[in-house]
């Protein structure tokens, strides 16, 4: 389930909550959230159990008040993720302005490097993993923790991995050399060559890559 997702599931006495300490990064008492959203103090303070408890919300330091210092509450990097942010719009201009300053060639060679770099700082992961299944295995796990939804299949005789959710899809529709920077990772993150065996972009309902592929399919399909 994605941050938004999550974010309409919570009740919307929470989800005003949780704007409020948004907006409050030094962090919010129990009084400041029950004059903001208008309810009772027993309300909040069982929202804020149930938020804590979920890791969306931590407590900050108290703060003096002259009496008894006054539990301040803060939004946690959970919490802080359930808001969306459009990364696809940012990441789609940076592609389009190195296109037009740099050409598809350096584009290309950007994402392959960048994929081969984080894939290589993820290896030392899967370097457990002996076998073509286990290897796969691996990958799918260290995808599904990227966000994929990943898992593996076997297809002829071979273990594929199979991803349902490409965390790049809208920005690879227009920009389909994206999907270089995924081929890159997986390569250096297995130390294999990856052929991608079917695409999400060409109206496969998932995209699927096999490690470990045959000489004939040493080159990403990307690439080709």
């Amino acid at each position: 389930m994605n941050s938004a997702s999550t974010l309409r599931q919570l009740g919307t006495t929470q989800q005003k909550l949780l704007r409020k300490l948004l907006a409050s990064p030094q962090g919010a008492t129990v009084e400041d959230l029950c004059g903001a959203l208008g309810v009772t103090h027993n309300a909040i303070r069982q929202h804020l159990t149930a938020l804590l408890a979920q890791g969306f919300v931590e407590r900050g330091a108290a703060i003096a008040s002259g009496g008894r210092p006054r539990a301040c509450f803060l939004l946690a990097a959970a919490g802080r993720e359930l808001f969306p942010r459009n990364y696809a719009l940012l990441a789609g201009g940076m592609l389009e302005y190195l296109y037009a300053n740099g050409g598809v060639a350096a584009v290309q060679a950007m994402l392959a490097a960048m994929g081969a770099k984080l894939g290589a700082d993820a290896s030392a992961r899967l370097a457990a993993a002996k076998g073509d299944a286990l290897v796969a295995q691996a990958l799918a796990d260290q995808l599904d923790a990227l966000g994929y939804e990943a898992q593996t299949v076997a297809v002829d005789g071979s273990v594929e991995v199979e991803a349902f959710n490409c965390v790049f899809h809208s920005l690879a529709r227009k920009h389909p050399d994206v999907c270089r920077f995924d081929l890159a990772f997986m390569s250096a993150a297995t130390g294999r060559p990856v052929h991608r065996t079917q695409c999400m972009l060409h109206g496969a309902p998932a995209c699927r890559f096999r490690v470990n592929a045959s000489s004939a399919d040493d080159q990403p399909e990307s690439a080709r």
